[in-house]
């Protein structure tokens, strides 16, 4: 299986070289120091699961140097997913199988008005990794895990195919029968968790210990749950209670991927995070305040710097 992953980064880098470590056929698709690392030293992943150097890494900054994959792991932040759906066109032939690992809710529908809905499946990543230093992934804690799913739940044979690699490769896979509940799921967490930390500057920790801070953080996951629930997705009914008793689990330490970004004064993802929890609510008639809070708190700084 020839896999492609645009958006070598944490996310990319880390499964993508543990595909590639189990023998699959991955081709990263990087730029600047990072992709002249991969070339010159291969890929290096620490991880309390267990390192992984990959040697000779098939790794470019140019997507027609891949030919026609038969998988693609869209890995970018979701603020350059409409570049990536142009840049990756050489690479999707007639029987390619597109997947968007990203955050948010809005990469699926993007690649899909790309390339049409058939040709796209559902995805989503949990996991804390980063690239602690050109050509080295650095992973977090323990959790390291993917869904992957065909839209109306049934299984098919590219979903049982990527579902074997993966498997195969060591990674911690689900196929579900539900995946849009599953990216929806992570959607209700991940929009409260990058939205508070990023707003009071400050670890999941403080911020829960505080009871003002934690109140703020549980309407933050009703708010989403609650447009969800509009939208038609199946959700659990106790979910936000499940995500407070997570939340709680978390290091105290455990900050958001956009907290990092904040603090390096990047762009932010924001806008398909709790913007987007804010424009759904604006459009179904659902009151989004803690939302609306972190976008406004956080506005002079989502364009970085």
């Amino acid at each position: 299986m020839k896999i492609m992953i645009f958006g070598s980064g944490g996310v990319g880098g880390y499964f993508g070289a543990r595909l590639a470590a189990s023998g699959e056929d991955v081709r990263f698709i990087a730029r600047g120091p990072h992709l002249d690392a991969m070339r010159n030293n291969g890929l290096n992943v620490t991880s309390a699961l267990g390192n992984a150097h990959v040697e000779t890494v098939s790794a470019t900054d140019a997507v027609t140097d891949c030919g026609i994959a038969d998988v693609v792991f869209v890995a970018v932040k979701l603020y350059d997913t409409d570049a990536a759906a142009d840049a990756i066109k050489p690479a999707v032939g007639p029987d390619t199988t597109l997947v968007s690992f990203q955050n948010g809710v809005s990469g699926a529908d993007i690649l899909s008005d790309a390339f049409g809905r058939e040709r796209v499946i559902g995805g989503s990543s949990s996991i804390a990794a980063r690239i602690e230093k050109p050509g080295v992934i650095e992973h977090t804690g323990t959790m390291a895990l993917l869904a992957i799913g065909e839209w109306d739940g049934q299984t098919m044979p590219r979903t049982q195919d990527l579902f074997d690699a993966c498997v195969k490769a060591g990674i911690d896979v689900t196929l579900s029968d539900h995946i849009d509940g599953v990216i929806w799921s992570k959607f209700v967490f991940l929009a409260a968790f990058a939205g508070i930390t990023c707003a009071f500057r400050q670890s999941i920790g403080p911020i829960l210990e505080d009871s003002d801070k934690r109140s703020l953080f549980k309407s933050a996951l009703e708010e989403t749950f609650a447009i969800a629930r509009v939208r038609g997705v199946t959700l659990p009914d106790d979910l936000v209670n499940k995500r407070m008793d997570f939340a709680d689990g978390l290091p105290r330490e455990m900050y958001s991927s956009m907290y990092h970004d904040l603090n390096a004064a990047k762009r932010l993802e924001l806008p398909w995070l709790s913007g987007t929890v804010a424009d759904f609510g604006r459009e179904l008639g659902i009151a989004t305040p803690a939302h609306q809070s972190f976008v406004d708190a956080l506005a002079s700084f989502v364009d970085g710097d």
